[in-house]
Order: structure tokens, then sequence, then C-alpha cells
């Protein structure tokens, strides 16, 4: 349940221009919106202000990019929130725009420059993005999803695509409106090929968003894309072993995407 203290001050929203309006919650989000403006918390100022300025910087005519908004006196955080432009829409599982959208946000962000504090993250998607690409160890239980991390990680070969920023969560993150292109709200950053962005969509999209395996034979122009789903359900396999929150039917989605991308390596 919210507590009161948790929503921003008339303070904070007079400083971002926001109306004297009532703020009203956004729905499975510690996020409120504010007529036109939607306020967030910025828990970790470091990502929270990486975040304003990368989405402030992406541009792409098929996507809704949400961008940042300056306080009155040029800031990106007050009191602890940063605010941003309203976009419309809800969650839904469109698997094959969602991995396009990884495909063009991934395209214009190549340039971004690697967050400062990503070296310092120890929570445990960064752990688990670590143990699938070899660089970490950690013994995973077998009956929360190490037994098919065993099974797969042998066929892990080099990946020679440049690193850059890319998006973790799309298919959990944009939203959708109709029509109208993606919703981008968010940016959930790692440092790895592009393409990667669109191989963890994909695997997401079959393992809780209703995808088949003909999804990853349409994406299968990009390049090294059987290595990095291999990547992509390695990662959310090691998660899923890693969290003490991980439920069973999380398990047998992705044991399901692991048969899909075993099938194409």
């Amino acid at each position: 349940m919210r507590s009161t203290l948790e929503r921003p001050s008339e303070r904070v929203r007079a400083a971002f221009g926001g109306a004297p309006e009532a703020v009203v919650p956004v729905p499975d989000s510690v996020a409120w919106r504010c007529g036109d403006l939607v306020f967030k918390p910025a828990g970790d100022r470091s990502r929270a202000l990486w975040t304003a300025r990368a989405l402030d910087y992406a541009e792409d005519p098929g996507l809704r990019i949400a961008k940042p908004v300056r306080s009155l006196d040029g800031r990106w955080i007050v009191g602890g929130w940063s605010a941003w432009r309203y976009v419309a829409g809800a969650t839904e599982h469109r698997c094959e725009e969602t991995v396009l959208a990884a495909v063009r946000l991934h395209r214009v962000t190549a340039e971004l420059p690697r967050p400062d504090f990503l070296a310092a993250r120890d929570d445990l998607h960064a752990v688990a993005d670590r143990i699938a690409w070899e660089e970490q160890d950690r013994p995973l239980p077998e009956a929360k999803g190490g037994r098919w991390f065993e099974i797969l990680a042998p066929a892990r070969r080099p990946v020679k695509l440049p690193p850059q920023v890319a998006h973790g969560e799309l298919l959990a993150g944009l939203l959708f409106d109709g029509d109208a292109g993606p919703g981008v709200v968010d940016f959930v950053p790692y440092c790895r090929p592009g393409e990667w962005g669109a191989a963890i969509a994909a695997v997401d999209a079959l393992a809780w968003g209703g995808a088949t395996g003909a999804l990853l034979e349409r994406w299968a122009h990009l390049p090294e894309w059987p290595q990095l789903l291999l990547r992509a359900v390695l990662f959310r396999l090691a998660a899923h072993a890693l969290d003490p929150r991980s439920t069973v039917s999380a398990l047998d989605g992705l044991r399901a995407a692991s048969r899909e991308v075993s099938a194409v390596l």
C-alpha cells in the first residue's frame, strides 16, 4: 500500500512547473501523475540522472520516448524526484513489436557512454548478467534453473559484437496505446551488444509473453543471434535461480524458452 510520504510534495510539483492539481498514482508503479507530468522517485541519484540524459538524447520516429523535464531552475532532480512527460498506454505482450522496438532503441542509443554506476552494481540481476557472460562464477540451485543453465552453458562461444548500453527489460517496460508507436518510459542499462537487448525481449516473450519459436526465426538475420539468445536465456535462468522470490510458474516459462533457444544453437 502506498504511503502519503511517497507522493511528491507541492514544492516538488511546483519546481517542475506542475499544475496545482491532485496527483494520482500510476498503476503498478511507484510513480505519480500530475496532469501531463509523471513524477518518479530518484532513489539512486546517479542512475536517475543517467536515465534522464539517455532518454533526453534518444530520438526515433517509431518510438514514443518519454522525455525528462527540467525544473524551473534547470535541475533534473528536486527533493528526490524526477519529472517526465506523460506517455499514454499500458503494458501488453506485443512480442514482435517489442523486439522491433529493442532494435530501434539500441540503434539510436549506440553512442551513449557506459554508465559509471554499472561497475558497482551487485544486485541479483547484475550478478546474473556477469554469470551469463562468464565474468563471474557462482553455484546456482539446480531446482530453480541451475540445471538448465548447466545444460546450455557449454554452448557459449565468443561474441565479437561491440558493447554498448543495452536495455534489459523491454517486454515489461513498453507502453502500447492502440496503433501508436511503443512508449519507452525507462531504461534498465547493461553494457552488452545492442542486439542482446532484442534477444532478451525475445526470450522474455517466449517465457512469459505467449510467443513461439517462430519469433526467433523472424529475427535470425540479426548478427550473432543464436549466441545472444543463449546469453539472454542464461541471464534469465541465473536471475531466477538467485532470486529468493522466484516462482515455479516463472521457471516453467524459462524452461520453454530454453528449449526454443537450444533448437537454434
